[in-house]
């Protein structure tokens, strides 16, 4: 188990390097944040004084040896829009995004499991229909109109809920219904689709044959060996969530979050405040990755890590 932990978070390593190098060399290649941070009636003397303090006028490899150091001693520089520390300016959002992913992840899995193992034991039926046809309309339908609609119905007609912002329970409940329809959607088709493979198994009809309680036969045997397949593409949906759909939601929901900090840093060309958020999701996803590996054997206690 140890050596498995191990060799895991040094090919996380790995990962998280090479992630850190393309945002670097991708970042340089977009153009001169200069011309974003002056205005346009800026002389080129002040244009070469702030590039010159920014240290954009140092060759490639020095500014990659820079960043590389800083990046061992977990230092990324200070965000160029904000003036404070650009990791600890990632740090302070992180909370918010795994909130709102954790509870939409949460409702994803909470419907999707009971959804996608009714559908397999009726296959063809009416509520196979139904399910199939309703995951896909989840998978299809963007995430950013659906947030638009909910808050047009329920907030500004019905005026239940707020539009945007942080505070209560309240003013989670759209964006998180929001964010958690798309992945409801793929792992209903995910449980479904393992479940029914698991229902033609043999050891199924032999259970089946032997007068077993079909609840048993679903959740004891079927579930259970289904479980490997729905956690690992059930977690790829979470790191999903975490480095993607998040940020289209907390923009049209104005959540202070990772997504919506990636949004801004784009904007204004914010080279330390980009590398730092990289840094921090990719070390957030590779550890999620650990955590699902490392599940395994609560579902199927023949995996070893050795």
């Amino acid at each position: 188990m140890t050596r498995y932990i191990v060799i895991r978070l040094l090919n996380a390593l790995v990962v998280v390097i090479g992630v850190s190098l393309l945002v670097f060399l991708l970042t340089r290649a977009v153009g001169n944040p200069v011309d974003v941070m002056l205005p346009i009636e800026a002389t080129d003397e002040e244009r070469a004084r702030l590039t010159h303090q920014l240290g954009l006028d140092d060759p490639l490899y020095t500014q990659l040896a820079d960043y590389s150091v800083g990046v061992i001693r977990g230092d990324f520089g200070k965000s160029w829009w904000q003036g404070t520390p650009a990791l600890e300016l990632a740090m302070e959002r992180v909370p918010y995004t795994l909130k709102l992913s954790g509870i939409a992840f949460i409702i994803a899995i909470i419907f999707a499991i009971p959804l996608g193992v009714l559908s397999a034991l009726r296959p063809r039926s009416w509520l196979d229909k139904i399910t199939s046809t309703t995951a896909m309309l989840g998978i299809c339908v963007p995430n950013f109109w659906l947030g638009l609609l909910l808050i047009l119905i329920f907030a500004n007609t019905l005026g239940w809920f707020p539009t945007s912002g942080t505070g209560g329970w309240r003013y989670m409940v759209l964006p998180s219904v929001a964010l958690a329809v798309l992945p409801l959607g793929r792992i209903t088709q995910i449980v479904r689709s393992a479940m029914m493979e698991q229902l033609r198994e043999l050891y199924v009809v032999t259970a089946r044959s032997k007068g077993l309680a079909e609840w048993l036969v679903v959740t004891r045997h079927a579930l259970k060996n289904a479980g490997i397949t729905i956690i690992t593409m059930s977690g790829w949906e979470l790191g999903r969530m975490l480095a993607g759909y998040t940020v289209v939601i907390e923009v049209v929901f104005g959540l202070p979050g990772l997504g919506h900090l990636i949004i801004d840093a784009i904007n204004y060309q914010d080279f330390p405040l980009l590398q730092a958020l990289t840094f921090v999701i990719a070390v957030t996803i590779n550890l999620l990755n650990l955590i699902i590996d490392l599940s395994y054997p609560l579902f199927n206690p023949r995996v070893k890590f050795d």
